[in-house]
């Protein structure tokens, strides 16, 4: 009897077992080819997943029965199949996909404009969107370089030795762009300068960009626009990615990914990014380093909970940690801070904290929070810069419906930031005792998106701040869009006011290179700004399957208290001060968007501004600020080999550059310059890709003279007056002193990458 009962339980339990050794596997193509990053799961189960890179999918352990396949992907029409499941079933299927209509591929959700989830067809704020596929096609090491070929988005590099930088938008300078990751303000103040590396780029999402005031919603910093960098859900990535590439200049980039499911209801993404380059390079021959030398490394952990009725709850986790060096080609580490040989090096930590979590009431309530502390270690030459950064932040919003007309969200926020240096900026008036600087910044804000009808939205919001060192801050904003009948045809009006309290040392990395000196002509106030936008959407869908967007936009942006670094009073110093007047940015900008039945697509758009500002009742253009720019991004597919084609590319008009003098020998305006590069990309089997290519074809570097007297960093043998200003002599016959912001394109010429990509899903 215990023999037919143990073998009874045997026989159930081998036939439990093969009734979960079912599988469904397939292609997953649009137009012959292969589509990744679509989700196929099983409706009501909890069994789904994503086609990777070949459009290859795998669904295992089904048991027996019926079920409803579902396929759905951004940009695609969503397929339902009902399918009979036997045990020990192996069943293949491929699914075609097609492409939804112009109109409805605008029904992609977006954040950034509105601080909730709303259809990019909807939301009366214009918001640009690019996915991680967009910067696949010009793989770069850092968040910051890879924004180059995005319209009206420069990167620009401040210094020719430590090549640091920040992000342009429509002309004003990087403390005026806000970034932000999953929505929360990240970056800022100190990692301004050092926090735009390390982002493992395998996580990103998609990447949100605001141009224009956005500061009612985000507070200060966000008067030029905004950068959302939205990270994937875990759903999203798959078990293990690992993406590789190196050039010859001898440069390696490891992105390295995890998902780990920890139970039914959490799982976790763990994401490496390590960047190393130890090559001195002088092609120039200047004596000093072309690129900076780096190792870096940056770790991000992000966990997602799943709630009852599907509640968030996210909290994710960054820390990085980065050597970098720039200078003379005989510097080591043993001549950090010394007068001997000139050198610039970076020791920066840095970690981050940030998540949401939506309140268990039947209302929309969500409390948002981040933390991040920066500790930056660092010699320019001899001058010391040692700082420490921690800003908390935490704000609770309220969604609300009302009357099915009105979508209300009303908003609480609190940051604390404290600050110290050993600069002169948080010295007493005395310049004797150090005194932190601590700012203590509580507001709310409201905002109502009001649905007049299907063609006509407006948004109206405020927010108001207090703060602790400079009082009260209203600022009101208006979005107005107005549609076609087929929402073929969109027109947006937008209006709002910024404000921003500048720190200078965080910010304006000239402030500690060289050896010109920093003066505060007098106590700085906040800036305030008023930016306006008008932005036409047009889109072509033709019956040969051609697609064809138009993206044409207006901007005018008005300063009050701008705060404009003065290289040209004094050649010896760099003065800060508001200016006694204003400064206006206003331009046009025109992206095309093409995407051909036969495979070829097109990406290309040119922006055209004047920037300039008027003191003293004197008008001057601004420095180092292009008056045009273009970019163009064009793919081909060749599905009978799986083989892709990018030719990407910028182009930038000439800007002015500082000068040290009346006698200085060089331009006083740069060229217009180009970078290009091409890449081939081929899809391999189990998830592998390989790619290559050559960038910045045409060679491009700027002048080899760009640095001021490098053989003489300390100026030892430069003789001054009994003013302090650098003389002519036979030996330094143009007056000049040693000077590295002079800096409009990077050093690195042409090279050659090859990369590495892998994910198993």
């Amino acid at each position: 009897m215990k023999f037919t009962q143990l073998l009874f339980i045997f026989l159930l339990l081998l036939n439990t077992i093969f009734a979960q050794n079912i599988t469904i596997s397939g292609l997953i193509t649009s137009e012959k080819k292969p589509v990744e990053l679509i989700e196929i799961g099983l409706k009501n189960t909890k069994i789904y997943t994503m086609s990777d890179s070949l459009g290859f999918f795998e669904l295992k352990n089904i048991p027996e029965g019926e079920y409803i396949i579902t396929i759905n992907g951004l940009g695609f029409e969503k397929l339902e199949q009902k399918i009979t499941l036997k045990n020990n079933e192996n069943k293949q299927i491929n699914f075609n996909l097609k492409s939804l209509s112009t109109e409805n591929i605008l029904e992609e959700v977006v954040i950034s404009g509105t601080l909730k989830e709303v259809s990019k067809l909807e939301s009366p704020v214009p918001i640009e969107v690019y996915t991680n596929a967009f910067f696949r096609a010009n793989p770069t090491p850092s968040l910051f370089e890879s924004l180059q070929n995005i319209n009206g988005v420069r990167p620009q590099l401040n210094c020719n030795v430590c090549n640091t930088g920040d992000i342009h938008i429509n002309g004003l300078e990087g403390p005026y762009t806000m970034v932000l990751i999953d929505g929360m303000p990240i970056v800022s103040g100190l990692s301004t300068v050092y926090g735009l590396t390390g982002i493992p780029q395998s996580f990103i999402e998609r990447i949100e960009i605001v141009k224009g005031a956005a500061s009612t919603l985000y507070g200060s910093e966000a008067v030029g626009g905004l950068i959302n960098v939205i990270t994937k859900k875990p759903k999203n990535t798959p078990l293990v990615s690992a993406d590789i590439f190196s050039s010859n200049w001898l440069d390696v980039n490891t992105d390295v990914g995890f998902k780990f499911d920890v139970n039914s209801k959490t799982s976790t993404l763990l994401g490496i990014n390590y960047f190393n380059y130890q090559n001195k390079i002088d092609n120039n021959r200047d004596g000093f380093t072309d690129v900076t030398l780096q190792n870096r490394i940056s770790v991000f952990n992000k966990w997602n909970f799943e709630r009852k009725q599907k509640r968030q709850f996210n909290v994710a986790v960054r820390y990085v940690n980065e050597d970098r060096f720039g200078g003379d080609m005989r510097w080591n580490k043993s001549f950090r801070g010394s007068n001997i040989i000139y050198g610039e090096s970076i020791y920066t930590k840095r970690w981050e904290l940030f998540g949401l979590y939506q309140l268990p009431t039947t209302e929309n309530i969500n409390l948002q929070w981040s933390m991040n502390g920066h500790n930056q270690n660092s010699f320019y030459g001899t001058t010391s810069y040692n700082a420490q950064q921690y800003i908390a932040f935490g704000q609770l919003t309220w969604h609300k419906t009302l009357f099915n007309q009105h979508d209300f969200l009303l908003g609480a926020a609190y940051r604390y930031t404290y600050y110290d240096d050993n600069t002169p900026a948080t010295a007493d008036e005395n310049g004797i005792k150090n005194i932190p600087s601590v700012i203590k910044l509580p507001g709310f804000f409201l905002q109502d998106d009001i649905k007049i009808n299907a063609q006509h939205r407006i948004l109206l919001g405020m927010r108001y701040d207090y703060n602790s060192l400079y009082g009260n801050v209203f600022s009101p904003r208006l979005n107005y869009k107005i549609s076609s009948k087929n929402n073929l045809n969109i027109l947006r009006i937008s209006i709002g006011n910024g404000y921003r309290v500048a720190n200078v040392f965080t910010e304006d990395h000239a402030a500690l290179t060289g050896a010109r000196k920093v003066v505060f002509a007098n106590q700085l106030k906040p800036e305030t700004s008023w930016n306006s936008n008008i932005n036409f959407v047009k889109k072509i869908y033709t019956k040969k399957n051609h697609s064809f967007g138009i993206d044409a936009s207006v901007f005018y942006t008005y300063f009050n208290n701008r705060i404009i670094p003065d290289y040209l009073t004094d050649v010896n110093k760099i003065i800060y001060d508001n200016l006694n007047g204003f400064s206006v940015s206003k331009g046009v900008s025109l992206n095309l968007d093409i995407e051909l039945e036969n495979g070829l697509k097109i990406i290309a758009g040119g922006t055209f501004m004047d920037v300039t500002f008027t003191n003293n009742g004197i008008k001057q253009r601004q420095l180092l600020t292009e008056k045009f720019s273009g970019v163009w991004s064009v793919n081909y597919y060749f599905s009978k080999i799986g083989l892709s084609i990018d030719y990407t590319g910028n182009i930038y008009g000439s800007m002015l550059l500082p000068l040290l003098g009346a006698l200085d020998n060089r331009a006083g305006e740069s060229p217009v310059w180009s970078l290009q590069n091409i890449q081939l990309t081929k899809k391999l089997k189990k998830g592998f890709q390989i790619y290559g290519g050559v960038k910045n074809l045409l060679n491009y570097t700027p002048p080899a003279n760009s640095i001021a007297r490098p053989f003489d960093p300390f100026d030892k043998e430069v003789q001054f007056d009994a003013n302090g200003q650098a003389i002519s002599t036979p030996n330094n016959p143009n007056a000049l002193t040693f000077d590295a912001n002079y800096v409009f394109a990077p050093n690195q010429g042409i090279r050659f990458f090859v990369g590495l990509r892998w994910s198993f899903r």
